[in-house]
């Protein structure tokens, strides 16, 4: 008996290294998709927003506030964004990309003919293409963001909570085939060709032609250029469903500029011109410029300033009065305890030339303070 013991004793003490070794090499999940070339990645965007008038629609303005894309609300607690990219992306090769948008900005997000303006699905595939590349040659196809702009769809990707005026005077994705080329480290051009502005479907039988180079003359110097030709609804983009009613030419550049003074310092500018051609009134157009300075306090603290001016020459872009135009001032501080953390505080102040801003009460007024805390974790 104590043989049969001593047995299972030694038996046992030399299993447990075995076992111990066994599940040493058991791969994790990341190790899998590393190994696959696989990446995932994501992020929750969660704030509460305060507005000292009501930014929802109402009677008197249908459209709600014309200048604000995703923060709607005058006094409540949102989850703007859970997004989730998943993505192989071989320097050669094969690959491809899908990322989805859930929460409440995903409403606005919607391409034709999932939706126009505001729609109710809270689940929005933002981007999902094939690609391939060869050399400095990549090719993709399918739904994917647009080349204009300095701010993104993602909330991850900005320093503030708030988009900017320009962010609501572009386009946000664009459905079709676009390829890129790199012929230098510091030279890469864009040419493409899409349904036009937020369609999957096309609304007219006409394609929007995109162009782009990205430029980086000096290594703190950044140059982003981009232009859109293209027919689209020669209606309101903000009452106008796509390729219901007259279609016509509608042209946009951009221009975006970002230079790094320090490690701690950076400034950035962007430039936007669109024109839309109508049938009667001639053509109506929108421009603007935002300028921004971004200063790292220390690691853990950022604060961004962005001034902006806009000007809706023909009320076309966000369904106003005629020849409104629009200033902004925001800052925002940020507070980075950890890489996946992010916590902002933001306060932004609107001006109009017209009284466009509408209260729950109906009455109007041409100015909009609003202040915001928001919290982002990346994954």
């Amino acid at each position: 008996m104590k043989k049969l013991l001593i047995a299972s004793a030694v038996s046992a003490a030399l299993a447990a290294p075995a076992t111990a070794l066994a599940q040493a090499r058991t791969p994790t999940l990341s190790q899998v998709l590393d190994a696959s070339g696989i990446s995932v990645n994501g992020y929750i965007d969660a704030a509460y927003s305060w507005a000292n008038r009501n930014l929802q629609p109402s009677v008197a303005n249908p459209n709600g506030t014309p200048d604000r894309v995703f923060d709607s609300q005058n006094s409540s607690f949102d989850l703007h964004q859970f997004g989730l990219t998943v993505a192989k992306q071989p320097k050669e090769g094969f690959g491809g990309l899908v990322n989805i948008t859930v929460g409440s900005d995903a409403q606005v997000l919607h391409s034709f003919p999932e939706g126009t303006g505001v729609g109710t699905s809270m689940f929005d595939i933002t981007q999902a293409y094939g690609q391939y590349s060869s050399g400095a040659l990549t090719m993709i196809a399918g739904k994917f963001t647009t080349l204009a702009g300095t701010e993104v769809i993602a909330s991850s990707g900005n320093t503030t909570f708030s988009r900017s005026i320009l962010f609501g005077a572009i386009p946000f994705t664009h459905t079709g085939v676009r390829a890129s080329y790199a012929p230098t480290d510091t030279v890469t051009l864009y040419g493409g060709l899409n349904n036009g502005w937020d369609q999957m479907i096309d609304g007219n039988r006409q394609k929007t032609l995109e162009l782009g180079a990205t430029l980086n003359p000096a290594k703190p110097l950044t140059i982003t250029i981009s232009g859109y030709v293209g027919n689209e609804s020669a209606t309101s983009p903000v009452v106008a469903t796509p390729g219901v009613g007259p279609q016509d030419n509608r042209t946009l550049l951009d221009a975006v500029a970002n230079y790094i003074v320090s490690n701690s310092l950076s400034f950035g500018a962007e430039i936007l011109y669109v024109t839309q051609d109508r049938p009667v009134g001639g053509s109506a157009k929108w421009n603007g410029y935002a300028l921004y300075g971004t200063y790292m306090l220390n690691p853990k603290w950022r604060g961004v300033v962005r001034l902006e001016q806009f000007d809706d020459k023909n009320g076309f872009r966000f369904n106003t009065a005629q020849g409104t135009k629009y200033s902004e001032a925001t800052l925002c501080l940020s507070y980075l305890p950890t890489s996946s953390v992010e916590l902002r505080t933001e306060v932004r102040t609107d001006k109009a030339t017209n009284p466009v801003f509408v209260d729950s009460d109906g009455t109007t007024s041409k100015t909009l303070m609003t202040f915001a805390l928001q919290g982002v974790y990346k994954f």
